[in-house]
Parts: C-alpha cells; structure tokens; sequence
C-alpha cells in the first residue's frame, strides 16, 4: 500500500510539472494594479524563511503523534489522543472550507476570465463534490479490495500485517500493554491514512507555488505565519492517521518524507518560475482553481467521514459524554482558529 501511494504522489509531481510550462506560456494575462508590497528582492529572504519554517513545523506537527507513543497520557488508547485527533480535524475541515474552497471561488470566478463559462455555473462547487463523491468511492473501495486480500491471505511485502492479523497483545518499551488492531480495522486505516496524505499532498504544493511565485511582501508575511499554524496541526491529524496504522518504520518515514517536502518543494518551484508566473494569467487561475476545488472537496470528506464522524459515532465516543463534549470542544478550538488564520492568508 505505501508503494501505491509513492506512485500516486509521483503522478501528482509529474502533472504538476507537465502543467506548470502551460499555464505560464498564457499570453492572455490579465493586467493588475501596481502595489507598494511588489518587491523581488525583498520577497526572496521572506521565501527562504518560509521554506525552512514551514519544513521544521511540518516535520515537528506530523512526528509528534510517532514520538509521543512512548508517552503513556498520549497513547492512542487514551482519551487524550481523541481529544487532539479531534482539534487537527477540525484544522482540516476548516482548511478546506474557509482557506481552499474560498480561493477556488475567488480564481474560477475572477475578472481575468471569460464570462462563458466560468462566471455562469459554479465549477467550484461542482468540482468540490465530484471529488468528495470520488473521495469516497476510493475509500470504499480500497477498503473492499484490500479487505478481500486480508481474507484470502497476507499482502505480499506487507509482513506486519500478519503481526496484527495475530490478535496477539504486545507491550510497547514503557511497558503499557497495547491491543493489537484487528486486520479489517487495521487495513482502514491504511486507506484513511493513504487518502488523507494524498489530498493534503495536493493542496499544499499548489500553495506552495503560490507564494514561492508571488513578490508581494505584505501578503508572504502573512502566509508564512498561516502555513505554519496548518502544518503543524494538519500533521498531527495526519500523524495520528499514520501511527494508528502501524505502519513500519520505513513506510512511516516515506509518508512523512512526501508531507513534510510538499509545501517546501511547491515554495522552491514558484521561486523558479517566478520571472514568468502570472498569477493572475487565465490559465494559471483555470489550473490553480480547479486543483484548490478538488483538494477542498477531499479534505472537507476526509475530515468529516473518515476522522470525526468515525471516532464520534464509535463506540468509544458513544459510551462517553463527557468525552464527547471534550472532543467537540477541541474540533471547534481547531476549526475556529484556522478559520480565523483567514483574515491574514
């Protein structure tokens, strides 16, 4: 499974590599007012910065969950863990409703394009629920497909799925007894943890792009102090994703690898490209546009469906109030922070 997802994370480089050239040839650009914030020299320091923050931030948010298994309070079997889960959840959710979808609306339905077809009918919201229907049918069926080979025998080259396939309870080097997930549990998991990392993969090199080719000082600033706030706590959403997956230590480390890069690799590509990235460029907004409306599409399911409407209807959540009432604090505490990120980015 994790080398579907290093193919899947490949084809999304490649594509965004083979686009890139297209939407930056456009020479239909839209022209824009001049602004005291433009400044090459000034933007490139900032551009720097917000590569290596973003990268310690991200390493930092989605290797917590994996470094604090040993920490007996933030085992996965403890409320506490819940209770954070919950908070990056709701960081994702508001990601995707108050950060991505808006700016889907705001390119699809910009100035710089035609009126027909792009100001006529609502792409971003049309697109934003192909990918959640989407979204959804590669879960099920992932999930039905790797289902069936647990049954019919172990994966080939997965070897610690037959560990969990043993029921066996093992302890873990503090000495707490942890119970091992049971196969089909286990194998969703996987696809939860697959399909979250994919979609924020996405989303975060188009970001990425957007501010390593973009010279506006007042507006880098900003983003730099956002994008960290969302790495940070979107990786400890994805974390727990991945320790609750039981992955080995070599698939661990390729999922982190691929999330922490992504923002950075996207920040050094608009930097590349930014002698000739018009922003404001149809095609360049067509593009930008339609990836935003399907990220935002994926991350609005994956935050409901798979991370809080799985653990509040469980029946974990469901033999605690109080838990519950915890729980739904912190999802409002996420949601309603990043969501206040998006007065400045």
């Amino acid at each position: 499974m994790a080398t579907s997802l290093l193919k899947l994370i490949s084809i999304c480089f490649v594509l965004l590599s083979s686009f890139t050239p297209q939407v930056l040839s456009a020479s239909d650009d839209c022209e824009t007012a001049s602004n005291s914030c433009n400044d090459k020299s000034g933007a490139l320091p900032l551009k720097i910065i917000a590569i290596v923050s973003i990268l310690i931030t991200s390493v930092i948010g989605v290797c917590l969950p994996l470094v604090t298994r040993s920490v007996p309070a933030l085992h996965p079997d403890r409320n506490l863990f819940v209770i954070v889960k919950s908070f990056a959840a709701g960081i994702i959710l508001a990601t995707g409703f108050m950060h991505v979808l808006p700016d889907s609306f705001d390119m699809l339905r910009s100035n710089c394009l035609k009126e027909n077809p792009w100001h006529k009918f609502p792409f971003s919201g049309f697109l934003a629920m192909l990918s959640a229907i989407l979204t959804l049918m590669v879960d099920s069926l992932a999930t039905a497909i790797y289902s069936r080979k647990c049954n019919i025998g172990v994966i080939p080259g997965d070897q610690e799925m037959a560990v969990a396939g043993t029921g066996l309870s093992h302890a873990s080097h503090d000495g707490v007894k942890e119970r091992s997930t049971s196969p089909q549990h286990l194998l969703r998991y996987r696809v939860v943890a697959m399909v979250l990392e994919l979609g924020i993969i996405v989303h975060s090199v188009v970001i990425g792009l957007s501010l390593g080719a973009s010279n506006n000082t007042c507006t880098i600033r900003g983003l730099v102090a956002a994008l960290c706030f969302h790495q940070m706590f979107e990786g400890m959403g994805l974390g727990g994703c991945i320790l609750q997956a039981e992955y080995n230590l070599l698939k661990r480390a390729i999922m982190v690898f691929f999330f922490s890069m992504t923002t950075p690799f996207g920040i050094a590509l608009g930097i590349a490209l930014s002698k000739t990235y018009k922003d404001n460029s149809p095609s360049a907004l067509i593009t930008v546009g339609l990836l935003n409306a399907s990220s935002a599409g994926l991350l609005i399911y994956m935050a409901l469906v798979d991370l809080l409407a799985a653990d509040f209807m469980g029946p974990r959540m469901q033999a605690s109030i109080k838990l519950q009432i915890k729980s739904y604090m912190a999802v409002f505490l996420g949601a309603g922070g990043m969501s206040l990120m998006a007065k400045w980015a």
